[in-house]
């Protein structure tokens, strides 16, 4: 990866966050699935970061980040976790059934050039479970 330029700045700031359902409840399947990825694809689009990996798995959700400085991890799993939530409960009323969508909680890492491509292939995998 290399690393991005500005006018003031150079910089490579890479996260690998994970979020899970509450209750660990198994619904990102299907249609909410879809509609889910499409959701965080055009979050992260709308703030200028660049989705490395991204991998929906039926109750927790695996996202490799490229974002600017400015930008912390909580700033990412916070957008994205309010957009999904929203959204996918207006249009699956199957979900309201839920006290929330998500856990308050996420688990969130930096990961520098050398340790994206470890990364990655573990996200990739993910998916393949």
């Amino acid at each position: 990866m290399d690393y991005q330029r500005d006018e003031h700045r150079i910089h490579l700031i890479v996260y690998h966050l994970v979020w899970t359902l509450k209750r660990r409840k198994a619904v990102l399947v299907g249609d909410i699935q879809v509609e889910c990825e499409r959701l965080i694809r055009q979050t992260c689009e709308e703030h200028g970061w660049t989705i490395l990996e991204l991998a929906i798995q039926p109750n927790h959700i695996h996202l490799f980040v490229r974002v600017f400085p400015t930008t912390s991890a909580a700033d990412v799993v916070q957008k994205c976790k309010g957009v999904t939530s929203r959204f996918l409960r207006q249009q699956f009323p199957t979900l309201l059934k839920l006290p929330s969508l998500w856990t308050g909680s996420y688990f969130a890492s930096s990961a520098g050039n050398v340790s994206s491509e470890t990364i990655q292939k573990y996200i990739e995998a993910q998916k393949h479970l």
